[in-house]
């Protein structure tokens, strides 16, 4: 699996070859000691405890339902630090759905290439040290403790001064921007991946300055913070477009596309859309995922194996591939075909089409609005074999609960309802009643524990031959499955 029509060496777009060294200036002591820390170690009682006391301290502070339209805070530490996120170069992504497979999948692309990478992205399914990644593993909780301690001085320091001044303090997600900066500059690494928390503008994340600012699909959510139009929505999101970074976007609706040229002009950046600048040529099913084609900034790449299901995933492949294109050659030199191939072909995205059961088949999609539905459904159909599907579904209040359900009617058979572990949760009965109202109380049940909704979703499902268990629609939800899931050992049937 390698690309097409690839120039002789004496073009100007040559593959470009992983000639990087990493970018520190630790002495050869330091570098190990940093890097025992954050190499993956099994973790014993004592230093998980150490990681998840530091996600107890972060939930003392305001949760990520309720962020802050302000940056000032966040650089406020960051300059008592010294500007951290200044000390390499990042990727910044930002849209509505896609955004955690793509940052994957640049990362692991830009690891093939035998860079040392960091990655940010969020929430997590079950660990916070999820978020935090450190050349394709999470951070170690020796790791995250450690950083944590370094930082919080200065957190405490930046707290009391929010409060003097009439302000609240520090919330979750601008301490763990911070912790993230501060321990990729820590690790080091030679290219961070950043994903948005929310929006762009005034998201924690944007207190860096992407040289590569990509945008997946943008589409409503988060309408209470962002606002009621996909034009207000994006005109949030392209605030990550700094001057003269290249932008790679996905295919957006006229609206979206309309800012996007906007922030591009104003910031004399260069826009790479899909379409004129890259596209997916085809995408075909395989054992145990998809063969995609890409028509990249500069060349085609044909027969890549991409471990992940939906067409949806071959989509973010190619932005993926712009991205990277656009950050090591300026979109003008193609990626070497073996190291690309080796990039996607080992790339993962946990709770995006994960299966996690079988006999029967069970799985997992993180998709929590109407678009990411959509997306489902469509890869339920095309890439699956079900007659019937059981979906075990529990949402979010700030969610088009029936947005969701339209999406996935005409693929699902039955709906268990149920309840994430979330303040923000609809109400079994309460989404239940609504869900009966949609699709009817023959197809509707509702379970009170997700324990519950799931056994009877299996039990159900190994009655038939060609039935399968999905469970979806909130991303909390997602994780708890995951962890009950490897507890019954359910890939073990």
């Amino acid at each position: 699996m390698s690309d097409t029509n690839e120039p002789s060496s004496s073009e100007p777009n040559d593959p470009i070859e992983p000639t990087f060294d990493a970018a520190d200036d630790t002495d050869a002591a330091e570098e190990a000691e940093l890097n025992a820390l954050s190499d993956p170690l099994e973790p014993s009682n004592t230093t998980r405890e150490a990681g998840d006391a530091v996600f107890a301290a972060l939930l003392e502070r305001v949760g990520e339902s309720a962020p802050r339209p302000r940056l000032e805070p966040t650089r406020r530490v960051m300059d008592l630090l010294g500007d951290p996120q200044n000390s390499y170069p990042i990727i910044h992504i930002a849209g509505t759905n896609g955004k955690t497979s793509t940052s994957r999948m640049v990362e692991s692309i830009l690891r093939a290439y035998g860079l040392r990478t960091g990655l940010l992205t969020s929430p997590h399914l079950v660990r916070l040290n999820e978020r935090i990644v450190i050349d394709g593993e999470p951070i170690t909780d020796e790791f995250l403790a450690a950083s944590w301690a370094d930082i919080q001085p200065y957190l405490l320091m930046v707290d009391a001064e929010l409060i003097a001044a009439g302000d609240e303090r520090l919330t979750f997600f601008e301490a763990l921007t911070v912790l993230a900066f501060a321990c990729f500059a820590d690790a080091p690494v030679d290219v961070a991946v950043i994903e948005v928390g929310m929006g762009g503008e005034w998201d924690s994340t944007n207190v860096a300055d992407g040289q590569v600012a990509v945008f997946t699909p943008i589409a409503l959510d988060h309408t209470l913070r962002l606002g009621t139009t996909v034009a207000q929505i994006a005109r949030t999101k392209s605030g990550i477009i700094k001057p003269t970074a290249s932008v790679v976007s996905a295919l957006q609706g006229g609206d979206a596309q309309a800012e996007l040229e906007r922030a591009v002009q104003l910031t004399e950046s260069t826009l790479a859309m899909e379409g004129d600048g890259f596209a997916l040529l085809s995408s075909a099913v395989a054992v145990g995922g998809q063969l995609i084609t890409v028509r990249g900034l500069a060349g085609t790449y044909s027969d890549l194996f991409l471990p992940l299901y939906g067409t949806h995933q071959a989509q973010n492949a190619m932005l993926a591939i712009a991205a990277v294109e656009s950050f090591l050659g300026s979109g003008s030199q193609m990626l070497v075909g073996d190291l690309l191939a080796e990039g996607l072909g080992s790339v993962t995205s946990p709770g995006r089409l994960q299966l996690v059961g079988i006999e029967p088949t069970v799985l997992v999609d993180a998709a929590h609005n109407p678009h990411g539905a959509l997306a489902l459904a469509a890869a339920l159909e095309s890439y699956f074999d079900f007659d019937e599907i059981v979906a075990v579904i529990g949402i979010l209040a700030d969610k088009d609960a029936h947005g969701i359900i339209e999406a996935l009617s005409p693929r699902v058979t039955r709906f268990h309802v149920t309840q994430p572990l979330s303040e923000r949760a609809v109400p079994v009965d309460d989404l239940a009643d609504q869900i009966a109202g949609w699709v009817g109380d023959e197809r509707t049940f509702r379970f009170d524990e997700l324990s519950d909704a799931l056994d009877s979703a299996r039990e159900w499902a190994a009655e038939g031959t060609k039935r399968a268990v999905i469970v979806t629609g909130s991303i909390t939800l997602v994780g708890e499955a995951l962890v009950l899931a490897d507890a019954g050992e359910w890939m073990a049937s």
